[in-house]
């Protein structure tokens, strides 16, 4: 543990305000147009993670929750994995599997698309570390379903297709919106494996979480990075009050 002398001098150094210093001015919204960059972008890859991630989460959550496929554990192994690893070495894995030598990323160098360091990277990065969360809700929602349900649509003559979109996808809907406005939120502040896959470029790969750690790294960059975290939490404050409002309107139907 530092020393409070310690601690004084390391917050000299890095230039932070005491707490106790803290004014006003340090509370005011100041954005760059660097920063309205960075929040377009964390908005931009926290949607688009949480799109493209929808279809196999909902894929794999049916499959752990209403199938009898064999190896169930060792899917949900998988499909947990980096809910329980480090972001950073997430991250790193990632960018051994998208590296230009990488079993992917080699595949991909062909057609001339790219990963590291882009902001394909910095999705695939939001969307492998939201995915857990992603699939845990709908699977709990799918898990609550009455299996009777089901069983009797099919009785009935119905195929697959339509007992999944008449019974099964109505009736999880509230765990699906759940799922997504957590992936949403997980995505917005993704830090540890975007920096690793897509680095930190101002305009190219930087979002909110990035443009905190570049300003609280950097003499003087204080308030800026109190006004991100300010807009960060106002995101999350408003992604999760329109979660709640969507679910309560799912319920009264």
């Amino acid at each position: 543990m530092h020393s409070p002398a310690k601690t004084k001098t390391i917050r000299e150094e890095r230039s932070l305000p005491a707490p106790s210093n803290f004014t006003k001015d340090h509370l005011m919204l100041t954005l760059s147009p660097d920063d309205i960059q960075a929040i377009k972008l964390s908005l931009q890859v926290a949607i688009t993670a949480t799109v493209i991630a929808l279809p196999p989460g909902f894929a794999v959550a049916y499959l752990l929750a209403l199938s009898n496929m064999r190896g169930k554990a060792l899917l949900e192994g998988l499909v947990n994995l980096p809910l329980v690893l480090p972001p950073v070495v997430t991250g790193y894995l990632l960018l051994l599997l998208f590296g230009r030598k990488g079993w992917i990323g080699e595949l991909l160098d062909k057609f001339d698309i790219r990963i590291i360091f882009t902001l394909r990277g910095a999705v695939i990065a939001s969307a492998v570390v939201g995915f857990p969360l992603l699939v845990r809700s709908i699977r709990i929602g799918m898990e609550g379903i009455d299996r009777q349900y089901i069983q009797a649509s099919r009785t009935l003559g119905a195929k697959w297709w339509d007992t999944l979109f008449t019974i099964t996808v109505p009736l999880c809907s509230r765990a699906i919106l759940a799922g997504m406005t957590l992936m949403f939120a997980r995505s917005l502040g993704e830090f540890g494996a975007t920096i690793v896959l897509a680095g930190n470029i101002p305009g190219i790969t930087q979002t909110i979480p990035l443009a905190i750690y570049e300003y609280t790294s950097t003499p003087g960059g204080d308030s800026m990075a109190l006004s991100l975290c300010l807009i960060s939490i106002l995101l999350s404050f408003a992604v999760l009050l329109i979660g709640e409002a969507a679910n309560r309107t799912l319920a009264r139907r």
